[in-house]
Protein backbone atom coordinates (compact mmCIF):
# COMPACT_ATOMS: atom_id res chain seq x y z
CA UNK A 1 0.00 0.00 0.00
CA UNK A 2 1.64 3.43 -1.09
CA UNK A 3 2.81 5.86 1.71
CA UNK A 4 -0.45 7.82 3.26
CA UNK A 5 -3.07 5.63 1.94
CA UNK A 6 -5.32 4.17 4.52
CA UNK A 7 -8.39 3.18 3.59
CA UNK A 8 -11.00 3.16 6.80
CA UNK A 9 -14.65 1.34 6.59
CA UNK A 10 -17.75 1.16 8.89
CA UNK A 11 -19.67 -1.80 8.66
CA UNK A 12 -22.06 -3.32 11.42
CA UNK A 13 -20.26 -6.55 13.51
CA UNK A 14 -24.64 -8.09 12.92
CA UNK A 15 -28.00 -7.95 11.38
CA UNK A 16 -30.71 -9.90 10.87
CA UNK A 17 -30.98 -11.76 7.68
CA UNK A 18 -32.65 -9.84 5.11
CA UNK A 19 -32.04 -6.45 6.87
CA UNK A 20 -30.76 -3.47 4.73
CA UNK A 21 -27.34 -1.76 6.34
CA UNK A 22 -25.79 1.33 5.41
CA UNK A 23 -21.98 1.21 4.98
CA UNK A 24 -19.62 3.85 4.52
CA UNK A 25 -15.88 3.91 3.69
CA UNK A 26 -13.38 6.56 3.19
CA UNK A 27 -9.77 6.41 2.10
CA UNK A 28 -7.54 8.72 2.70
CA UNK A 29 -5.87 9.34 -0.92
CA UNK A 30 -4.32 13.16 -2.06
CA UNK A 31 -6.09 12.18 -5.41
CA UNK A 32 -3.07 14.09 -7.44
CA UNK A 33 -4.34 15.41 -10.71
CA UNK A 34 -1.38 15.42 -12.82
CA UNK A 35 -1.19 18.94 -13.49
CA UNK A 36 0.50 20.55 -10.44
CA UNK A 37 4.49 20.97 -10.43
CA UNK A 38 6.81 19.79 -7.83
CA UNK A 39 9.48 21.88 -6.07
CA UNK A 40 11.71 20.70 -8.89
CA UNK A 41 9.19 22.33 -11.54
CA UNK A 42 7.95 19.20 -12.93
CA UNK A 43 4.80 17.72 -13.14
CA UNK A 44 3.70 15.61 -10.13
CA UNK A 45 2.27 12.27 -12.03
CA UNK A 46 -1.67 11.73 -11.56
CA UNK A 47 -3.02 9.41 -9.04
CA UNK A 48 -6.24 9.62 -8.22
CA UNK A 49 -8.81 6.40 -7.32
CA UNK A 50 -10.87 5.63 -10.55
CA UNK A 51 -12.49 2.85 -9.39
CA UNK A 52 -14.33 1.68 -6.22
CA UNK A 53 -16.21 -1.89 -5.88
CA UNK A 54 -17.42 -3.58 -2.85
CA UNK A 55 -18.47 -6.92 -3.02
CA UNK A 56 -20.33 -9.44 -0.56
CA UNK A 57 -19.47 -12.68 -0.42
CA UNK A 58 -17.87 -12.71 -3.70
CA UNK A 59 -21.20 -10.84 -5.47
CA UNK A 60 -20.64 -7.68 -6.75
CA UNK A 61 -23.22 -4.84 -4.37
CA UNK A 62 -21.37 -1.32 -5.94
CA UNK A 63 -18.85 -0.63 -8.28
CA UNK A 64 -18.45 2.93 -9.25
CA UNK A 65 -16.66 4.50 -11.55
CA UNK A 66 -14.34 7.79 -10.02
CA UNK A 67 -13.83 11.00 -12.63
CA UNK A 68 -10.83 12.92 -12.05
CA UNK A 69 -12.99 16.24 -10.33
CA UNK A 70 -13.12 14.10 -6.80
CA UNK A 71 -12.36 15.51 -4.13
CA UNK A 72 -9.02 13.97 -1.92
CA UNK A 73 -10.20 10.90 0.49
CA UNK A 74 -13.11 9.60 -1.43
CA UNK A 75 -15.86 9.28 0.67
CA UNK A 76 -18.88 6.61 0.21
CA UNK A 77 -21.95 5.54 2.12
CA UNK A 78 -24.36 3.16 0.07
CA UNK A 79 -27.07 0.41 1.62
CA UNK A 80 -26.83 -3.30 0.81
CA UNK A 81 -28.75 -6.00 1.42
CA UNK A 82 -27.29 -9.18 4.26
CA UNK A 83 -28.92 -12.37 2.84
CA UNK A 84 -26.73 -14.04 5.25
CA UNK A 85 -23.22 -14.14 7.41
CA UNK A 86 -20.13 -13.42 5.58
CA UNK A 87 -17.77 -10.58 4.86
CA UNK A 88 -18.13 -7.13 2.69
CA UNK A 89 -14.61 -7.22 0.44
CA UNK A 90 -13.78 -3.55 -0.46
CA UNK A 91 -11.54 -2.51 -3.46
CA UNK A 92 -10.22 0.86 -4.77
CA UNK A 93 -8.29 0.86 -7.84
CA UNK A 94 -5.57 3.82 -8.48
CA UNK A 95 -4.49 4.69 -11.85
CA UNK A 96 -1.11 4.62 -10.83
CA UNK A 97 -1.76 0.81 -11.10
CA UNK A 98 -1.92 0.65 -6.99
CA UNK A 99 -5.25 -1.41 -5.53
CA UNK A 100 -5.86 -0.91 -1.91
CA UNK A 101 -8.29 -3.30 -0.46
CA UNK A 102 -9.86 -3.93 3.05
CA UNK A 103 -12.86 -6.36 4.13
CA UNK A 104 -15.28 -6.58 7.10
CA UNK A 105 -16.95 -9.26 8.39
CA UNK A 106 -20.90 -9.44 9.52
CA UNK A 107 -22.59 -11.82 11.61
CA UNK A 108 -26.02 -12.59 11.32
CA UNK A 109 -27.19 -12.17 14.94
Amino acid sequence: MASGVKPRVKVPKTAAAGDIITIKTLISHKMESGQRKGDDGNLIPRSIINRFTADFNGQNVIDVTVEPAVSTNPYFEFEAMVPEAGEFKFTWYDDDGSVYETAKKIAIG
